[in-house]
């Protein structure tokens, strides 16, 4: 199987999800060493889940079959370009590559607007739309995670 018929798994996978009702247009598949590992649909309204996007799906699902956190010498395909979460969880997964077939603006004109998004990460924290708002919180070095985090000698760095 070539890029071409991979991308048509994951079309496929977006229209059926469609059609059984499962949740919006989206399908996903990871491939590795020319072997589908893993599929993914969005299902953010039959799971009542936010983050349940095609890509997000697909890259747990992939994790969980290579028993890794990343997704190393992986190709992701996508029916559509990721929005900005998706985007995020796909780099912190590391694949290799991404392919994609219709445009975040096709996503807009049928309803999956992401621009609000997008503009909103590149916004200073004081003027997004979401108040977000710094909590500072004195902590002994003991007590303080991030202290924890840095003095920890078997962590798994990623």
């Amino acid at each position: 199987m070539g890029h071409p018929q991979f991308m048509k798994l994951a079309i496929d996978a977006a229209f059926e999800n469609v059609k059984q009702g499962k949740g919006g247009p989206f399908g996903a598949v990871i491939v590795k060493d020319e072997k589908v590992i893993a599929v993914g649909t969005n299902e953010v309204t039959s799971s009542t889940d936010p983050t349940a996007h095609a890509e997000v799906q697909a890259i747990r699902k992939a994790c969980q079959v290579l028993g890794d956190f990343q997704l190393k010498d992986c190709i992701l395909y996508t029916s559509c370009e990721p929005c900005p979460m998706c985007l995020g969880a796909i780099y912190w997964a590391r694949p290799k590559e991404i392919y994609y077939c219709f445009t975040r603006e096709e996503a807009a004109h049928i309803g999956f607007d992401d621009a609000l998004i997008y503009n909103e990460v590149s916004q200073p924290i004081e003027e997004r739309i979401i108040p977000t708002n710094r909590l500072p919180f004195f902590l002994e070095k003991e007590q303080n995670p991030f202290h924890l985090w840095t003095e920890k000698q078997d962590k798994i760095e990623y």
